[in-house]
């Protein structure tokens, strides 16, 4: 028994030994807040493109197609057993609005 505990404790320390000797620490050389707002200011413009063209419109068809599902599944919930549910049908068009209008304010955030 302490043959194999003597064993595994020097495979530790070898491990341990190992990874202190081969482990290299990191620096980073120069200015790396200049270097990302630089890549930030280059590429900007393009982000704002597919965010603008592509990305906020799937988005909104995405929330469009679910607020009027869900408008019509309230209609028949209504239909079905007379109390009409307002919740879910507001929340979507509230955060249909917000992606709507998002183009006009989200960059000036950012």
């Amino acid at each position: 028994m302490k043959k194999k505990t003597l064993r595994i404790l020097m495979c530790v320390a070898v491990l341990t030994l190992m990874v202190a000797i081969t482990a290299v620490p990191a620096f980073a050389a120069g200015d790396v807040a200049g270097a990302i707002e630089s890549t930030w200011n280059t590429a900007k413009s393009q982000i704002q493109t597919v965010v603008n063209n592509v990305v906020f419109p799937v988005v909104d068809m995405i929330l469009a197609i679910l607020f009027f599902v869900k408008v019509g599944t309230s209609y028949f919930e209504y239909r079905k057993h007379g109390q009409f549910e307002f919740a879910a049908p507001c929340i979507l068009f509230a955060c249909l609005i917000f992606t709507l209008t998002a183009p006009l304010y989200i960059w000036t955030i950012l």
